[in-house]
């Protein structure tokens, strides 16, 4: 079966489909609350992404995409994603899907920053990713990931 990575409609359906995800205890933020947000404010541009397996939501991630002024990553300054909240069901886990959602999120050709969760640091470093040089002002006790697509740099502080 071929994988697809659809964009989640904000809808009580798919509100539905992320209270799963939590029941399963991942020790991760919910999409829940920002569901939540986004239906209370009418918000039609979905920022979610999921893999379906069957009529089964098994993988998803926000992707957010970020304006050049509010980039303190990359060099030349750009536009950026922001990717939250990569989870897989566990009885899916192991199975690619974590890895096909940020090869779509690559496929925007944008850098991709991320802030990884506790014992994902293997993962993220087989997709490409690199922590980021620490700045205290900037990261504020975060140690961000970031992807670099070719031609970008990471953007070191001259302190």
């Amino acid at each position: 079966m071929a994988v697809v990575v659809e964009k989640l409609k904000i809808n009580y359906k798919t509100l539905e489909e992320f209270k799963k995800f939590k029941e399963y205890g991942i020790q991760e933020l919910s999409m829940l609350e920002d569901l939540q947000a986004n239906i209370i404010e009418n918000d039609s541009e979905s920022p979610f992404y999921g893999v379906y397996f069957g009529d089964t939501l098994v993988a998803r991630m926000s992707l957010y995409q970020r304006e050049a002024r509010f980039d303190q990553y990359f060099s030349p300054a750009q536009d950026f994603l922001e990717l939250w909240k990569l989870e897989v069901l566990p009885n899916y886990q192991h199975n690619g899907y974590g890895k096909f959602l940020v090869e779509f999120a690559k496929g925007f050709g944008l850098p991709i920053k991320t802030n990884p969760r506790v014992k994902s640091q293997g993962f993220w470093d087989k997709m490409g990713f690199s922590a980021v040089t620490y700045d205290m002002e900037r990261d504020l006790g975060e140690n961000p990931l970031i992807w670099l697509p070719e031609g970008v740099s990471e953007q070191v502080s001259n302190d």
